[in-house]
């Protein structure tokens, strides 16, 4: 039993598990940040300019409840026992949904910006061609193993010539 808790206490505390606990509280008072944009400040400019609708309480009565309606709230819908198709609450977690989305891309896009910009050392190489029968072989190696040449030392492959041929012209038509 001592090994299992010393296990789960390693694996607890390992950066990745430690990260994801942070990004989850953060993600989570995001939310409440998000949340609130849209309740407070999105859904009344938008309600403003679509004449004056107040998103939270849009609502489309499916039942009446023990008191009949209509009902000025979505509260007062509730209270009376009424089933209701709560479309505002919908439209504001689209909008939550949304902003949040654009959010995280925003976030990933310049993480992966960061990557991009780090410059990757280039590898040493690992082989180099023949001197004699230029087939590629290990860099350390002594001996060719396609022509049996005794390497001395690791070859750089020096840049090929290029030649140029002067342009051909097509025949003349007769």
């Amino acid at each position: 039993m001592a090994k299992f808790f010393q296990e789960f206490r390693e694996f607890a505390v390992k950066g990745n598990v430690v990260d994801m606990a942070v990004g989850i509280i953060i993600g989570g008072a995001f939310t409440l940040i998000v949340q609130s944009l849209v309740a407070d400040v999105m859904n009344p400019l938008i309600g403003l300019l679509v004449g004056g609708v107040d998103f939270s309480n849009l609502f489309v009565v499916l039942r009446p409840g023990s008191v009949a309606g209509p009902y000025a709230t979505l509260a007062d819908a509730q209270a009376a026992g009424a089933v209701t198709l709560n479309v505002g609450l919908f439209i504001n977690a689209v909008v939550s949904f949304t902003i949040v989305a654009f959010v995280v891309f925003l976030l990933v896009r310049t993480i992966n910006r960061l990557k991009r910009e780090e410059a990757v050392a280039p590898a040493s190489p690992t082989e180099q061609p023949c001197p004699y029968c230029l087939m590629v072989v290990p860099i350390k190696a002594t001996r060719c193993g396609h022509c049996t040449a005794t390497l001395s030392q690791p070859v750089v492959a020096e840049a090929p010539v290029e030649t140029t041929m002067p342009p051909q012209t097509p025949p003349a038509k007769p």
